[in-house]
């Protein structure tokens, strides 16, 4: 047989085979169906997978504290500050500013003796003071400083002999003075207690 007519024997038996297969026509429909059903169930599944994935890795990233894995403590508890208060000391000059009566003087033992007036310094907040060594009025000037330091000067006045008390001989002998609400010490520049006097008003 020859090349030519196995073929036709063979086209010929494939058009008997095929024509004895019933028809069926939504054959087509069903296998374009069951397509689009496979490729929904692989949308599903890959959209599926891809959100596993991505929570996988949220989760990872917020336990790993961020790229490079690194973990990041939380911030210490911190203890709030103990609440300070406002009120300021005041300044040795606002310390200083009243009238003061002598307790003791270095070298001098007559401040029990009786004399006509009381013998009082006052310092005014213009730097300048003002009193009595007991017989006389006195005054001067006065500079202080931040930590203490003192200077003081005394202007005329008139001297009645009646053991005075030496006000003016402090004043100029101090050079440093420490002062509270009730008592005023004057000292020298050696660090010498000149004078001590409390607060009269």
């Amino acid at each position: 047989m020859s090349k030519t007519e196995l073929e036709e024997n063979l086209r010929a038996t494939f058009d008997r085979a095929a024509a004895s297969v019933p028809p069926a026509p939504d054959l087509m429909t069903r296998a374009t169906d069951g397509a689009r059903r496979a490729q929904r169930r692989s949308y599903v599944a890959t959209g599926a997978a891809v959100g596993a994935v991505a929570v996988i890795a949220t989760a990872g990233f917020a336990l790993g504290g961020g790229l490079g894995g690194s973990t990041t403590p939380p911030p210490a508890a911190t203890t709030p500050a103990p609440a300070v208060s406002s009120a300021k000391p005041l300044a040795v000059s606002e310390q200083l500013a009243g009238t003061w009566r002598p307790l003791t003087m270095d070298g001098f033992n007559g401040l029990k003796m009786a004399r006509p007036d009381n013998p009082t310094l006052t310092f005014n907040s213009d730097g300048t003071w003002t009193g009595s060594d007991g017989c006389n009025g006195i005054s001067g000037t006065f500079t202080i400083g931040q930590r203490g330091e003192f200077t003081g000067t005394a202007g005329a006045q008139r001297l009645i002999e009646c053991a005075n008390v030496p006000h003016t001989a402090v004043l100029q002998a101090a050079r440093r003075i420490a002062a509270d609400q009730t008592t005023l010490k004057f000292y020298a520049g050696d660090g010498r207690e000149v004078a001590i006097y409390a607060r009269a008003r």
